[in-house]
């Protein structure tokens, strides 16, 4: 038994979420059955995606209820097994809890290679967010060497790892990100050809004429909006889109007029197709050896925005809406031992 903290829900959000839905409890560790292990968390994953599970409408992630723990995927050391599988000590990952230490059936984490990457490359390229680029481009994406690739949130974990796999593919890239450091980083880092700060201008469509002046063949949409609207009138002929998030409208309380756009597709005779990185469950590891190669060769890179400390998750989680990450936003829960 174990003295555990973990958030839990305390309120559901009317809008934007606020500090006041959290709530930090202690308690007691459950004594392990058969086949599970206790793991110490060393690193949380908070994803945008979390924000749907807040609310109790109607979403493809099952919600959250009021007064028990939140969940997500951690990082963590394996400190009581009770399965053959993984001895104390192990690195694994899996969905966990926002806690120092979560419960988790032995068949459902998968181990940790620090030798390959840093652990906290588990929760974003070498994790979910990789396999929804993975699998979003190049199953839903399709592209095609020479073609035109434009990414929304494009310095996230998700667009951050779709406009590389882009490169690699042999396609021009031209990514959307929130500060100059983001286009920078894009750019000179990873490689993109062009980058637009949507922040620093109105000028959508202009910006991305000047980035994109072939148009547009790939759009992988992560945020939506206006972005979203400006990309939809410079599509090719038998474009294709990926709608992979929409964080622009999350904290939206009522749901914005539309489709509007809808018309601009006819021409184009653009194909629009939603992405949910769990229809491919049954080749995630095919994701995850390709990523990981493309990882130790240098061929992808990646980056992590850390915030340290278990009592500041929800700061890390708020901050996802203002744009604070540059790559993959973790938490910090345990100093690695």
């Amino acid at each position: 038994m174990y003295t555990n903290r973990e958030w839990v829900l305390a309120k559901r959000p009317a809008g934007e979420p606020s500090m006041d839905c959290f709530e930090l409890e202690e308690t007691e560790t459950a004594a392990l059955t058969a086949g599970e292990l206790l793991v110490q968390t060393w690193y949380l994953s908070v994803d945008p995606y979390m924000r749907g599970r807040m609310s109790d409408s109607e979403s493809y992630a099952e919600p959250w209820a009021v007064g028990e723990p939140l969940n997500g995927g951690i990082v963590g050391e394996v400190v009581e097994a009770e399965s053959d599988a993984y001895d104390t000590g192990d690195l694994v990952t899996g969905e966990g809890t926002w806690a120092e230490y979560s419960v988790m059936d032995a068949a459902d984490v998968t181990a940790v290679d620090p030798s390959v990457a840093a652990p906290e490359a588990y929760l974003g390229v070498l994790g979910m967010p990789g396999r929804t680029a993975y699998f979003g481009l190049l199953e839903v994406g399709d592209p095609s060497p020479g073609e035109t690739v434009v990414v929304s949130g494009a310095a996230g974990a998700v667009g951050s790892v779709v406009g590389q796999i882009a490169k690699l593919n042999g396609c021009r890239v031209v990514g959307f990100a929130g500060t100059d450091e983001k286009t920078t980083w894009l750019t000179e880092e990873l490689g993109f050809d062009a980058a637009i700060n949507y922040k620093s201008t109105d000028e959508y469509q202009a910006a991305l004429a000047d980035a994109a002046p072939g148009g547009v063949d790939v759009y992988f949409d992560n945020v939506g909006g206006p972005i979203t609207d400006a990309v939809f009138t410079q599509l090719n002929l038998d474009a294709r889109v990926a709608v992979c998030g929409q964080i622009a409208h999350y904290n939206d309380e009522t749901v914005p007029t539309g489709p509007r756009k809808l018309p601009q597709l006819i021409a184009p005779r653009a194909t629009v197709q939603g992405l949910l990185v769990g229809d491919f469950a049954n080749r995630f590891g095919v994701a995850t050896e390709q990523l990981s190669e493309w990882v130790a060769s240098g061929d992808l890179s990646h980056r992590e925005t850390i915030v340290e400390g278990l009592s500041n998750a929800p700061d890390a989680f708020l901050g996802l809406f203002s744009g604070d990450n540059i790559g993959k936003q973790v938490v910090q829960v345990t100093t690695e031992t």
